[in-house]
């Protein structure tokens, strides 16, 4: 699992009937300090997530693991909408504010 932040919304008017129902999403990579890091992605959205969200994402066959993306031509799945990560003690994000800590 790897974190991003959810830029965009993919509309495609034609695809693969076993990804029809699927909400596509536009997703940017990022690092430890939550800034862009690698290129943006499409994703299938298997949670809910919306634009500016921090996600979690898998990739490759883990992607296909999610019940939405079983048996799917999927090679990147949100799997988790993120509201708060700790380290050494220290919330570093939340997403009640909206506060990223540096």
């Amino acid at each position: 699992m790897q974190f991003a932040r959810v830029i965009g919304n993919i509309v495609c008017t034609q695809k693969d009937e076993k990804i029809n129902g699927t909400k596509l999403l536009l997703i940017q990579p990022v690092n430890i300090k939550f800034e862009p890091a690698g290129t943006p992605l499409v994703a299938i959205d298997a949670v809910g997530a919306g634009e500016g969200e921090l996600i979690l994402y898998a990739s490759g066959s883990s992607a296909r693991q999610t019940k939405r993306t079983e048996g799917t031509p999927c090679d990147c799945v949100i799997m988790g909408i993120v509201d708060l990560i700790e380290k050494d003690g220290r919330r570093v994000f939340d997403k009640s504010t909206e506060k990223v800590a540096g």
